[in-house]
């Protein structure tokens, strides 16, 4: 009989623990749902949108085939409907100039900023340095407070120097701003992870014969590589949203997708439709750059573990 009564709250406590875990895992998966849901709609918002008539719009629907039929309002609009594909648009020569400017700099910047960051974050991170007071931790925090200096504070100063040096409306102009903006998150960044690698890997390169050069290039590098990539997407995608200073210093040649995106207003009001459809097209290559990245990193991560 008692043998009984303990198997059968054996049973008890087993389905207690059992119903405790499911109910958990439960409330983890409805949080993590719900997350996703606030994060994605904005998205799911904008990309509705395109599709929308302007009653549609005005009226607030917001599921398609239920509340409205798509239409192509808003691609048509900036000439990336099927219908115009065919024909000649100018706004769609403008939206590609805006696409291929934007392209251009965020990705030369993006790059240049992690090499000269990489390579000042290997300095700070193998070595030791003195500049007056500052060691390198306060070196590197000096980089990492430029940051908060409000880009308006550097609005005038920027101005004036591109127009004696000739880099208004330039591409390279944007590219060295937005290479200066983003180099301290690319050495704050680096120097954590090259500091967590063992000094003792590049004394055996050494050893084996390798150069400082070469040992950096095939021992380091490799391991450091999802914190590079980690870095680049994080540049591109600062330099790719930036809107102050493209509006600032450009006009016509050099202008990018976040300045067309804003200037999609009239006497009547916001022509919600064309930006959303923009904001779509701006976005998109984003969403594909991280996820054809992310499989990048976990290649790297293994790549490094191993060698």
């Amino acid at each position: 009989m008692a043998k009984e009564r303990q198997i059968f709250h054996d049973s008890v406590a087993d389905c207690a623990f059992r119903a405790k875990w499911y109910l958990g895992r439960t409330a983890i998966y409805a949080v993590l749902i719900l997350w996703a849901f606030i994060c994605l709609f904005p998205i799911f918002w904008t990309l509705t949108t395109s599709f929308k008539m302007a009653p549609d719009v005005m009226q607030g629907n917001l599921t398609p085939w239920v509340d409205y039929t798509p239409q192509w309002l808003g691609w048509r609009s900036i000439g990336l409907s099927p219908d115009t594909w065919g024909e000649y648009s100018t706004v769609r020569e403008q939206f590609m100039l805006r696409f291929w400017n934007s392209t251009i700099i965020s990705v030369s910047a993006s790059l240049l900023a992690l090499v000269l960051g990489s390579l000042a974050a290997y300095g700070l991170s193998r070595f030791e340095y003195r500049f007056g007071p500052m060691k390198n931790d306060d070196i590197s925090f000096f980089f990492l407070s430029q940051l908060i200096l409000p880009p308006v504070v550097l609005a005038l100063p920027f101005l004036v120097l591109y127009r004696e040096v000739e880099l208004l409306d330039t591409r390279l102009g944007l590219i060295l701003l937005y290479t200066l903006t983003v180099m301290p998150i690319v050495i704050w960044i680096m120097r954590d992870q090259f500091s967590s690698i063992p000094t003792e890997l590049e004394e055996a390169a050494l050893v084996d014969g390798l150069s400082i050069w070469g040992a950096f290039l095939t021992i380091i590098l490799p391991i450091a590589l999802p914190g590079m990539v980690a870095a680049f997407i994080l540049c591109l995608v600062l330099t790719w949203n930036e809107y102050f200073f493209a509006a600032l210093l450009t006009s016509t040649e050099a202008v990018t997708l976040p300045v067309m995106v804003a200037s999609q207003t009239g006497s009547q009001g916001i022509n919600w439709w064309s930006m959303a459809a923009l904001s779509t097209a701006a976005i998109l290559p984003l969403i594909v750059i991280g996820i054809v990245l992310e499989r990048y990193i976990i290649k790297g991560m293994a790549a490094g573990a191993v060698k």
